[in-house]
């Protein structure tokens, strides 16, 4: 399995998962909340606020052509309207050190935080929403344009709205099917507006990364059928509309598990079949649905990047062979004609798992008490693909 030369080969971060101190955005107030969820508060991260250039030059030195991380919200906008200098100046110095690696820059705009002050007038739900998203990205893209190639708007926006609006398990920890399909509508029309906003202002790449898990029914009954319909139609509406303006250039696609869709159990889901691989995270392995998911995302004609794609486990030969197996079903999907241009792992380093806190170790590297990085044998195995290309059977390090 080779991959051609200038294909991109990384990893991926988001700022309140690894920068520590993200004090003013829903999240931190979801994680305080006994009430809430979410089982441990995100802290100080792994302190990547302050360390990010040593993190940079690691992931370089690990044969990394590319990087995605995001920026904070609720750090450039602190209240409305209202633009950090001090907040720019930061990520322009983030971004600059990425660049000096000669790693190629993924920018999310959005990964699953918002403003303190957003979130209080209603989040997504409130009135002129997409607008003040779309003056943010503005801003951001204005600032900072000329160090992000590539510029992702949201990330996930359908599962913003369904851990959001109907599990309750991301902020703002409502179940309310009819407002959960309202804030799937309104996050992507906060995408193409999002699209406009950056292309008015750079000559940026912008698109959108989706998690695509492969829905299963557990039964053959219409609603099920129905129910999983739903789950697909944010991201159908986007991808049956792919020469629209407002699409974008990429496409982003998430991949993690196999889920069984069943409407009548009151966690929408049916656990897997006994005998299935699993992960700490309790999903199921099941490796073809990259590739499945990947035909799914060509019908948009964009060009396709694997954004995020990963396992939780403490076990790192079981990541070795996580990754052998989705890059097997990658190399397929491309030998059968589409159009993916790069990889990167979810993730780049052990971190705060939102809801789940500290507990799944999805990293590459791993990080000490002391917030030392420690490397684990995936990360030079997956370090000996990027730099060569080729994807072969990986030694059980």
């Amino acid at each position: 399995m080779q991959f051609p030369d200038g294909f991109l080969w990384g990893s991926a971060t988001s700022a309140h998962q690894v920068e520590g101190g993200n004090t003013n955005n829903d999240w931190w107030d979801f994680e305080q909340d006994p009430a809430s969820l979410a089982r441990a508060s995100s802290g100080d991260g792994i302190d990547h606020f302050h360390r990010y250039a040593g993190d940079f030059a690691l992931l370089a030195s690990l044969g990394h052509n590319t990087h995605r991380l995001s920026i904070e919200w609720s750090r450039v906008e602190p209240v409305p309207g209202e633009f950090s200098r001090a907040a720019v100046e930061h990520y322009r110095r983030v971004l600059t050190a990425l660049r000096d690696t000669g790693m190629t820059a993924f920018v999310t705009l959005h990964h699953f935080t918002l403003p303190r002050w957003f979130a209080a007038r209603g989040g997504w739900l409130a009135p002129g929403a997409v607008d003040v998203f779309a003056r943010y990205c503005a801003h951001v893209t204005a600032s900072l344009g000329e160090l992000m190639p590539f510029v992702c708007t949201i990330n996930e926006p359908q599962m913003v709205a369904l851990h959001g609006y109907l599990e309750g398990y991301h902020p703002p920890g409502v179940t309310n099917p009819m407002k959960w399909r309202r804030a799937g509508e309104v996050l992507l029309d906060a995408h193409f507006a999002a699209v406009r906003a950056v292309r008015g202002g750079s000559d940026c790449r912008v698109g959108l990364a989706v998690q695509l898990p492969l829905l299963a029914p557990a039964d053959g009954a219409p609603e099920t059928a129905g129910f999983r319909a739903i789950r697909y139609e944010i991201v159908d509406r986007h991808l049956d509309n792919p020469t629209g303006p407002d699409a974008g250039d990429w496409l982003g696609v998430q991949y993690y598990r196999k889920q069984w869709v069943d409407p009548a159990s009151p966690a929408l889901f049916v656990p897997p079949p006994p005998g299935t691989p699993l992960t700490q995270m309790g999903w199921a392995v099941h490796p073809d649905g990259l590739r499945q998911m990947l035909h799914r995302a060509a019908r948009t004609g964009l060009p396709l990047y694997v954004t995020e794609n990963g396992i939780a486990t403490e076990d790192d030969t079981e990541r070795v062979a996580y990754l052998t197996s989705h890059l097997a079903a990658l190399a397929q999907a491309r030998a059968e004609g589409v159009d993916v241009r790069g990889y990167l792992h979810w993730s780049a380093f052990d971190n705060f798992e939102w809801s789940e806190g500290y507990r799944p170790k999805f990293g590459l590297i791993a990080v000490g008490d002391d917030f030392s990085r420690i490397p684990k044998p995936s990360a030079h195995a997956f370090a000996r693909i990027a730099r060569t290309g080729r994807v072969e059977r990986l030694p059980a390090y």
